[in-house]
């Protein structure tokens, strides 16, 4: 079981993905540049919204915060992700399967439609098994893809809290086995790779990294890895915020109708539920957890009832003889 760290993050489950725990163990964003990465990761976000299997691109950029996309950038990573693979292996049992993740990537005047292999769809919808979840807003922040890769390589090994890896090992997970630089340096391939994602998943994630090195004499042959996992809070959902905002704004709207009641016990009573509501209405905030916003709304609904039971008893007490009639026409 991994391990318990005092780190706590806000997770936007609207805003997040889910994939197989299969496909976050294959190592997709392998090679990858950062913006095919979130390309690949808003495709599946848009799938798993609304079932939609295109989206235009302001709305890409939008998500990850991206200001300049051309299409000519478009272009490179569609011709990116279009060459994606995944695989199952058991070569213990003589067997393997390889599939491409894409059938089809068009984009025309700024609109992106994709189709994908229909024997991928499984690992993104109707997951049932084990899966990882993946805040965008959270991703978002990193700045390198180094970050991304091993953030998903670490959370699909929840259960685990170190993981060894040779040199060799690691470089393949980051797709720079072939930089020369890093074969000949290990220094260079922990200033330029390994500490950089470290460094972004500690400061971005719920998670906690740190490593040490295997040597044989002064050589570095592996390095064992480290992490903790923090306390993950899920954020308000879009739902709850409105249901909360709608009631405190019907309070508002009707509040000079409650404060009317004539009987003095009532209108106390009337007081404190308004500015209750208005104590809960100033603590509704994007930092929100969905737990506290269900409190929220069960005590907003009940403070709700009250002053319209109120409201009610009022008008069957009060005095309607000098009313008109509108029903007879006559006083």
């Amino acid at each position: 079981m991994s391990r318990k760290s005092n780190k706590k993050i806000y997770i936007d489950y609207e805003n997040s993905i889910k994939k197989s725990n299969k496909l976050s163990m294959a190592k997709l964003n392998q090679g990858l540049t950062l913006n095919q990465m979130q390309l690949l990761a808003y495709a599946i976000f848009s799938t798993q919204q609304d079932g939609k299997t295109e989206f235009r691109k302001y709305e890409f950029q939008d998500k990850f915060g991206i200001e300049k996309y051309q299409t000519i950038h478009a272009k490179k990573d569609a011709q990116g992700l279009l060459g994606l693979q995944f695989s199952v292996e058991d070569l213990e049992n003589d067997y393997f399967e390889y599939w491409n993740v894409f059938n089809s990537i068009r984009y025309k005047n700024g609109l992106f439609n994709f189709r994908w292999n229909e024997e991928f769809i499984p690992h993104i919808l109707e997951l049932k098994d084990k899966y990882v979840m993946t805040d965008l807003t959270v991703t978002a922040k990193f700045k390198s893809g180094f970050s991304w890769i091993l953030y998903e390589y670490l959370k699909a090994n929840y259960g685990y809290w170190v993981k060894e890896i040779s040199k060799e090992a690691l470089m393949k997970l980051f797709a720079v086995e072939n930089r020369k630089s890093y074969l000949k340096s290990a220094a260079q391939f922990k200033r330029g790779v390994l500490e950089v994602a470290v460094d972004e998943i500690n400061e971005f994630t719920e998670l906690e990294v740190w490593y040490t090195e295997k040597k044989i004499g002064n050589k570095i042959i592996a390095f064992n890895i480290y992490w903790s996992a923090g306390k993950r809070e899920m954020k308000a959902s879009k739902k709850q915020m409105g249901l909360l905002r709608e009631i405190h704004d019907e309070v508002d709207r009707r509040m000079f109708d409650y404060i009317s009641v004539k009987n003095t016990d009532n209108l106390e009573l009337a007081r404190k539920n308004i500015m209750k509501i208005k104590e809960i209405d100033e603590q509704v905030n994007d930092n929100l957890t969905s737990q506290q916003a269900d409190d929220f709304i069960k005590e907003a609904k009940l403070l709700y009832e009250q002053l319209e039971h109120l409201l009610e008893n009022d008008r069957k007490k009060r005095d309607t003889s000098v009313y008109f009639d509108w029903t007879k026409g006559e006083e």
